[in-house]
């Protein structure tokens, strides 16, 4: 009999379809069936000895809820049996011209999925455990309507002790890579680690979810400059952990993040499903979006209601070449202004999802336009290795060491955000520094645009931060910090750049998730933290009304309007 071994997890909502994904443990069929008498099935795909399915829903009606259930080859298996977790259920947007309703968007990054060890989480209670054991024993209380997650949504190469003992069973650890992972089945174990924790499991089953891939999902530092790479191709084991990670993200991460139209025309998706093991249609994939990473998008587009989301990969699209440097590749970038400019009467709110944050301290922003103007050689090449050394060990690898790719976005959110028919707000989501804060860009007079333009950095969801690196971010964003970052760019001869901004919001640190809520033109930002309780924990599984995930709950920190309705 066909077991369900992940999932269901609920991807794609539209307002009248929806895509559930699932692993099972054998060939079968995968149907799913709602109180509403909609549904949907399908066979399931082979990858790597696994087997898949993203069932896609029809005929559900605009704007309801509707429990739904999944069967394998006709027998139920979720929910399952004695389960204390509300029903999952399918919530579907409203459509047509009224449906200028309220948008709850919820995101976060970097969630290291390592379950606690004698009930101590060494890095603090996960945010996203929390909120789930939240909604779970409330299930009248306000949930998101989609959670974006911006990245790190599995580490590979910082697995948790249980893992590291799992690989050890498995293969010398001796041996390089050692204790990260190597190949497409340990990959797989990371996902069971992370989405079968009993409330993240739950969560994901009841509200869409929206996922893209940062350097951790492969390993820290992907695709930092053209001579990482090069050193990485170098190593024997590399090439079979990134065509691993490309492929498991594919499966677990990016399929979902797909409409039902576009999984329709996905030649990739239609390949792996003719073939009774689509493992070497997928593999040839991978290949393609290693060394020919323009001929791939991973970046996509979703509508909600009168908010638009655009998903940029500012990982896997970038164009390294030393003197050409971009975040994002010619088509990527085009890609970028049209969905951004497409019928900009048409959303209230633009939302550009991308792990990297745009606007940084103002010395981290004039340190990677220095490391990355060293590195071009213009200095000599003593600078030049010194500046690729400082970029590797510094993480300095964001927006702005792409300067031209950090005037190129600031220049589209002025343009998509003026005009007699521009959005309320023009926000960039991003995660990956492990801390929150909200940042607010100028432009020179008469440049800007008239909608609200802000970065709103949500980091880590579950994960930690050294003191010292606190220091170093609170400093950053200090007058002194800012002297000093202007010294480093004086050196490398970096301009100024077009924009200036400031810091309106935080540092703040801890594991945290920010909601967004928009209604018409109005939005409103929420920042809360996971703190433990001083009840103690739930004693595993169960759901404890009082309790958040693991003896911990959501406490607000922040409170903003930013726009009004």
């Amino acid at each position: 009999m066909a077991e369900l071994r992940l999932g269901p997890l609920l991807r794609y909502t539209g307002g009248s379809s929806a895509t559930v994904w699932v692993e099972t443990s054998r060939p079968c069929a995968a149907e799913v069936r709602c109180a509403d008498g909609s549904g949907g099935g399908t066979r399931t795909f082979q990858i790597a000895g696994h087997h898949y399915a993203l069932v896609e829903v029809g005929g559900l009606t605009p704007g309801t809820s509707t429990p739904y259930e999944v069967f394998l080859d006709g027998t139920r298996v979720w929910p399952e049996p004695g389960s204390a977790f509300p029903a999952s259920e399918i919530r579907t947007c409203e459509v047509g011209p009224g449906a200028a309703g309220t948008v709850r968007v919820a995101f976060g990054s970097c969630r290291w999925a390592a379950p606690p060890a004698g009930g101590k989480d060494p890095v603090g209670p996960d945010a996203l455990d929390t909120l789930a054991a939240r909604l779970a024993a409330d299930p009248s209380a306000p949930r998101p309507d989609v959670l974006l997650l911006l990245g790190d949504q599995v580490y590979a190469d910082e697995t948790s002790p249980a893992t590291r003992e799992w690989l050890a069973a498995r293969r010398d650890v001796t041996d390089p890579p050692g204790t990260q992972v190597a190949d497409y089945e340990e990959y797989t174990r990371l996902y069971y680690e992370s989405w079968l924790d009993p409330e993240v499991r739950w969560l994901l089953s009841t509200v869409p979810s929206c996922m893209i891939f940062d350097d951790h999902d492969i390993v820290d530092d992907w695709n930092t400059s053209a001579a990482w790479v090069t050193d990485m191709r170098a190593k024997p084991w590399w090439r079979e952990r990134v065509l691993s990670g490309l492929m498991s993200y594919w499966v677990h991460q990016h399929l979902g993040n797909l409409t039902p139209v576009e999984l329709a025309a996905d030649p990739v998706y239609a390949a792996v499903r003719e073939v009774p093991d689509g493992t070497d249609e997928l593999r040839a994939f991978a290949c393609r979006a290693d060394t020919e990473p323009a001929s791939v998008r991973w970046s996509y587009r979703r509508d909600f209601g009168r908010v638009r989301v655009l998903m940029v990969d500012s990982r896997a699209a970038r164009v390294l070449e030393e003197g050409a440097r971009s975040m994002l590749d010619p088509g990527e970038a085009e890609w970028l202004r049209t969905e951004a400019l497409d019928s900009p009467g048409d959303y209230d709110h633009l939302l550009i999802g991308t792990s990297l944050p745009w606007l940084l301290p103002h010395l981290v922003h004039d340190a990677e336009g220095w490391s990355a103007a060293l590195c071009t050689g213009g200095k000599g090449e003593r600078w030049a290795r010194f500046g690729e050394r400082l970029r590797r060990a510094a993480d300095l690898e964001h927006w702005a060491a792409f300067p031209q790719s950090f005037e190129a976005l600031a220049d589209l959110i002025a343009e998509a955000g003026s005009g007699p028919r521009a959005p309320a707000t023009v926000l960039v989501l991003s995660g990956d520094v492990h801390h929150a804060y909200v940042a607010e860009p100028s432009w020179p007079e008469g440049s800007g645009p008239t909608a609200r333009a802000l970065q709103l950095t949500c980091s880590p969801v579950h994960n930690a931060i050294p003191g010292s690196i606190r220091l170093g971010f609170r400093f950053g964003w200090s007058r002194f910090g800012r002297a000093l970052g202007r010294r480093f760019a004086g050196h490398g001869g970096v301009p100024r750049p077009s924009v200036d901004w400031r810091r309106t919001g935080g540092p703040w640190f801890g594991n945290h998730l920010m909601t967004l809520t928009l209604r018409g033109r109005g939005a409103d930002l929420r920042l809360e933290r996971a703190r433990p309780d001083g009840g103690g924990g739930r004693g595993g599984g169960g759901v404890d009304a009082s309790q958040g995930g693991h003896g911990a709950r959501l406490v607000t920190v922040e409170d903003v309007l930013l726009t009004e309705e």
